[in-house]
């Protein structure tokens, strides 16, 4: 069948080498997609965001079976809605399941009615009422947009003074939009973080292999938050006991909630986890694969991407099993200097010879003028595969030393605290 992914970036383009690898899988389509994706699959250029043109492009080819719609705005928006409407198969949950993401006040809301565990939290659609409530608050806080804003909608204020300033920059000057018209003000919990994404076909759950993310820009955790600097998986303090805990004091009440709000979810829920001494508890609902996360999950999954993808669809996850690899996995992301405030694009990428088992993840690339040049912020993720977390780290950041492009920055420090 031919199959078109919705995207731009290293999540698209991992989903894109996990459905190739599929027997089902036949022409490869991607809108827009990046130069790394250009390489097997065909680029489409119309905006993730243009859900007529999206639609349109299906109806013309009437070979597509299955569109993947990857990010979360799309999602948002109701592309899902859209393509099923005009009778098309698409992956990814329907505009009402997508709120899950799109409005943190939402799942709060949702999380808090059900009991599901969570961070204790406020929220504001004015900027005096979400002051006056900071004034009175234990530092560090949260200060969350409500809405998508590329995973920088999320201030750890240090002090009040940090607080009005992430207040002033959401409410007055706008800095995420429409996302920062309401905000949710949570206190600031403490313990390890993890991500874990699920394939859900709105009855059965089915967790991946459990990831840790880096957020932050600079080494040490330091810096301004980013979409994601670099990812390990599998998480090494994911035990099986937390495993138990988290799907059914989490997922299940999770799945059962949105279908009781009347919300059903298929597609990838993605869980932001963090293990408290207090228990395990939500920090944030994703509609989608993560970025970069899936650039070290998917590298793991031995199972057919495609066969999911259509049982998630079909309501028959529980009918396949899922299998995934016993190795490890290390991304290290490559960014545009100044990233994740201002940057430049167009600077030329050189890239040498590769050691095996490694496998770049364009993010922000394109071609110009027949050379590989930087198109975004986060460049390249450069995902190593070993049989160890240690081995995968050296390995991915080796093949680094033969990658090159002007202001290059990366973090050095991706996996050392889950290695130690």
């Amino acid at each position: 069948m031919d199959i078109l992914v919705v995207g731009n970036g290293g999540r698209e383009h991992a989903i894109c080498v996990a459905l190739k690898k599929s027997d089902k899988c036949g022409k490869l389509y991607c809108a827009k997609g990046n130069a790394g994706i250009g390489e097997i699959a065909t680029l489409v250029d119309i905006d993730p965001c243009d859900i007529e043109g999206i639609c349109d492009f299906v109806d013309k080819n009437k070979n597509i079976a299955l569109t993947v719609v990857a990010p979360d705005d799309p999602l948002a928006l109701g592309l899902v809605d859209e393509l099923q409407k005009r009778g098309h198969r698409a992956f990814g949950p329907n505009k009402a399941a997508a709120i899950i993401e799109a409005s943190k006040a939402f799942s709060k809301d949702m999380m808090k009615k059900y009991g599901i565990p969570t961070a204790k939290y406020e929220t504001f659609d004015s900027y005096e009422n979400a002051l006056d409530y900071a004034k009175g608050q234990k530092y560090p806080l949260v200060v969350k947009a409500d809405g998508l804003a590329l995973g920088k909608g999320v201030i750890i204020c240090q002090s009040y003074a940090e607080a009005q300033k992430a207040l002033d920059d959401m409410f007055n000057v706008g800095v995420f939009g429409k996302a920062g018209s309401k905000v949710v003000i949570e206190e600031f919990l403490t313990g390890k973080e993890v991500s874990v994404l699920s394939f859900c076909d709105s009855k059965t759950i089915y967790p991946m292999v459990p990831s840790c993310d880096h957020k932050r820009a600079n080494d040490n955790d330091e810096g301004l938050n980013t979409g994601g600097m670099g990812t390990i998986a599998p998480s090494p303090f994911y035990t099986k006991e937390i495993a138990k805990e988290v799907e059914e004091k989490i997922m299940l009440p999770t799945v059962r909630a949105m279908n009781d709000l009347g919300r059903p979810f298929k597609g990838v829920l993605y869980f932001g986890l963090i293990v408290t001494d207090d228990g395990v508890k939500v920090i944030e609902y994703n509609a989608r694969f993560g970025d970069p996360e899936t650039q070290v999950v998917l590298p793991l999954l031995k199972s057919d991407l495609v066969e999911i993808f259509e049982a998630v669809i079909d309501e028959r996850l529980s009918d396949i099993k899922i299998e995934w690899s016993d190795k490890s996995a290390v991304c290290v992301m490559l960014a545009s200097g100044g990233y994740p405030e201002k940057y430049e694009k167009g600077k030329e990428i050189k890239i040498g010879t590769l050691p095996e088992n490694v496998t770049l993840y364009h993010s922000g690339t394109k071609t110009a003028d027949g050379k590989l040049v930087t198109n975004g912020g986060r460049v390249i993720g450069v995902t190593a595969v070993c049989d160890s977390l240690k081995e995968a780290k050296a390995l991915s950041y080796k093949a680094i030393e033969n990658i090159g492009f002007d202001k290059m920055h990366f973090r050095h420090d991706i996996g050392d605290k889950f290695i130690k």
